[in-house]
């Protein structure tokens, strides 16, 4: 055995030790050939995605200012975010009217029921730098509305101006 490379030489194969964590006496032997060519890993041969991977159109969308918002005011009004998560994201009325909402969490399933989810969201602009948005929203077997107003502001942030839930102002 070689001393100074940990190698030891047997017939025409040369094995190889190494040292592993602090401990000197532990020794594993190191790998001493490659996998011969044309040996890779299987691969996937279907269409098949991790399911971890979402659809194109999802995360296209997902990006739209109108969607964003709908997410997170779903998250504050069924009592999974607090209120305070939406504190840079809102102007003083709307964060009013998040504050009054969220304590009896309105968007909150019956306990069978499945949990709250954004089926479809959608924008009109009044005048340019405003989005007036409107989403439907399914909690259980009930489906809601939730409308809301985007201003964009001065520092080239959405920020969220008014809610209303189910159609009444609150």
């Amino acid at each position: 055995m070689n001393r100074t490379t940990g190698t030891r030489t047997t017939g025409t194969r040369t094995t190889g030790t190494r040292a592993t964590g602090s401990r000197a006496g532990s020794r594993t032997p190191a790998r001493t050939t490659r996998p011969a060519a044309g040996t890779a890993p299987p691969r996937r041969t279907d269409a098949r995605r991790p399911p971890h991977a979402a659809p194109a159109a999802a995360r296209r969308r997902d990006r739209l200012p109108r969607y964003w918002f709908a997410e997170r005011l779903l998250l504050t009004l069924s009592g999974r975010r607090p209120v305070h998560w939406m504190l840079g994201h809102t102007l003083g009325a709307a964060y009013d009217q998040l504050a009054a909402l969220a304590p009896y969490a309105p968007l909150l399933p019956a306990p069978p029921g499945r949990g709250p989810a954004v089926r479809h969201c959608d924008e009109f602009r009044p005048s340019p730098g405003v989005i007036e948005a409107f989403a439907r929203i399914t909690a259980g077997d009930r489906l809601l509305a939730l409308a809301f107003r985007l201003e964009h502001c001065t520092d080239q942030r959405w920020r969220c101006s008014a809610v209303e839930l189910g159609g009444a102002r609150r």
